[in-house]
């Protein structure tokens, strides 16, 4: 459109100039003629006009290119101005963020220098407090490092079987838990506590029978203890407390789950002779009664005191280690007038009126002819076989006193493997001041003699230390009625005294700290006549007990 304007105007412009520049004819006749000479000139005129038409036409074109060029140079540099200034504002804005951040920055960093300034004042305030912790953390694990946290878990299947009339079978699921520490207190003192479960009236026994209802389980203070044993002086052991044995005993005198309480003074000494390798010596003092009734003023506290003296031989083929032990008890009629509290009574009463139950979860009092019925009782946790008499005023007493005289030899022969020794162990136990004349059923005196003495035979093959190693054995004991006190009698065995006992056992090492075990035991009445002997119902004094048979399987986790 603008350029066809720039034509009209030019067409208008040449030919206004062609008006005034073309030359005026002069003035003629009006009968002139025109010339040829006149037309040719004319035309030239106009041949010469439209030449410079076209030439202005063309610089018009070459003028309207250049104005469309500038026109797009134009825009071009309207767009880049327009993003210029878009860059420009971004620019802006950003150097606006960046002044923020920087003075932020700014601000952190002289908090940061604060904190850091705060942080080393308290690092240098808490140095010393660090080394006073790491002291007592260091002085922490070297008492917890000198004490070793064990126990076992032991679940057993238990079955009775007797032949009689009235003898009903017996199956019973069995828990035993025990648990504690011991360890050094000292360089030269060491120590440990365990408890395990097991009713708080029968010291022979840690067993649970699971029943009563899911109830919980009691679980009471089994060991308790301090040794003195010098490093100086390894050959002295000085032991006060509730402790494991520290002498060499058998099933024959106490119960293996008992452990006894007062104090044992231990002298051994390593030789290097070729035979005799160690000899030891050793004081035993137990408290098993403190008298603190007003009804015993005449009565004293009960203990027994003795020692046991031991070595152990060196043979080659075998090992042998014998010992030879003398305890005298003192005041045992405490035995018989038992608290409450002690055999865990679940009646209450006087004479024969049972005044009703009561909580107690033990065995309570121990039956037998003439015994109480409610405390003051006889202890007898598995029950009370030695004889008794009763003074004039209806008071009990044991008939014999108890002095236990007991030689055991313990041998290991060596077999040609190692994984299977094969062990002997032979008891013979008399008591020195058993009575002479025990007595019948009746209470009147026999012409038995006296009932003092118990034999142990032990024979087993193979061991219990490495995983897979199985080991096998049978057991023989004869027991008579007042061999031992009959209160701490290995729990498992027929009766408590008066007996003959099999066991056949076997063991079996599954894991380093798992082992599963079989036991039978195979035992009776030695003489259903005597006083308290404890036999099959319906079984008449005189006769032969019929054979109680005792299964237990056993799973045992050691930690």
């Amino acid at each position: 459109m603008k350029t066809f304007l720039c034509l009209l105007v030019v067409v208008s412009l040449t030919a206004s100039l062609a008006a005034q520049t073309a030359p005026r004819p002069k003035a003629k006749p009006k009968t002139a003629a025109v010339t040829a000479e006149d037309i040719k000139a004319l035309r030239d005129a106009l041949t010469a006009q439209q030449e410079q038409i076209q030439e202005l036409k063309r610089e018009l074109e070459q003028k309207d290119q250049v104005w469309q060029q500038a026109q797009q140079q134009l825009q071009q540099t309207q767009q880049q101005l327009q993003q210029t200034q878009v860059a420009a504002t971004d620019v802006q804005s950003k150097i606006t963020a960046a002044q923020t951040v920087a003075n932020d920055e700014s601000a952190s960093v002289a908090k940061l220098s604060s904190d850091v300034a705060e942080v080393k004042t308290n690092l240098s305030k808490s140095a010393t407090s660090t080394q006073e912790e790491q002291k007592r953390l260091s002085l922490l694990e070297g008492v917890v490092g000198r004490f070793r946290f064990g126990g076992d878990v032991r679940v057993r299947d238990d079955s009775i079987f007797q032949s009689c009339a009235t003898c009903r079978d017996r199956n019973r699921a069995r828990l035993r838990v025990r648990f504690g520490f011991d360890g050094k207190i000292k360089e030269d003192f060491v120590g440990g506590f365990y408890l395990s479960t097991g009713s708080l009236g029968d010291s022979n026994s840690t067993n649970e029978t699971l029943t009563n209802f899911f109830n919980r389980k009691t679980i009471g203070l089994d060991r308790g203890y301090v040794t003195y044993q010098p490093v100086a002086h390894k050959w002295l052991q000085l032991t006060g407390g509730k402790f494991a044995y520290p002498w060499v005993r058998t099933s024959v005198t106490f119960d293996p789950d008992l452990n006894p309480e007062g104090f044992s003074e231990k002298f051994s000494f390593d030789l290097s002779m070729p035979v005799l390798k160690n000899f030891t010596v050793q004081g035993i003092q137990l408290l098993y009664s403190e008298n603190n009734s007003s009804k015993f003023l005449t009565a004293h506290d009960s203990f027994a005191v003795g020692g046991q003296v031991s070595g152990k031989l060196d043979l080659g083929f075998m090992t042998s280690t014998p010992s030879f032990t003398l305890l005298n008890w003192r005041n045992t009629d405490a035995i018989l007038n038992a608290s409450a509290f002690a055999v865990q009574a679940t009646t209450t009463g006087a004479g024969t009126t049972n005044n009703g139950n009561v909580p107690g979860e033990g065995p309570g009092c121990a039956s037998g002819l003439n015994l109480p019925s409610f405390p003051a009782c006889v202890y007898g946790p598995q029950g009370f076989t030695n004889a008794t008499t009763t003074d004039a005023s209806g008071k009990i007493h044991f008939l014999s006193q108890f002095l236990y005289a007991d030689f055991i030899l313990n041998n290991q022969f060596k077999t040609g493997s190692s994984r299977f020794p094969l062990n002997l162990v032979l008891e013979y136990e008399n008591n020195l001041n058993a009575a002479s004349h025990p007595l019948d059923a009746l209470g009147n005196p026999t012409s038995l003699g006296k009932q003092s003495h118990g034999y142990l035979a032990d024979l087993s093959l193979g061991q219990l230390k490495n995983q897979n190693d199985v080991q096998f054995g049978y057991m023989f004991e004869r027991e008579e009625q007042d061999a031992i006190i009959s209160s701490f009698s290995e729990s498992e065995q027929r009766a408590p005294t008066n007996i003959v006992q099999h066991k056949i056992y076997a063991l079996w090492k599954l894991r380093p700290n798992t082992t599963a075990s079989f036991n039978l035991w195979v035992g009776r009445t030695l003489n259903s006549n005597l006083e308290h002997a404890i036999v099959a119902p319906g079984t008449t004094a005189g006769t032969i007990e019929p054979w109680l048979k005792r299964m237990q399987y056993d799973l045992i986790y050691t930690f």
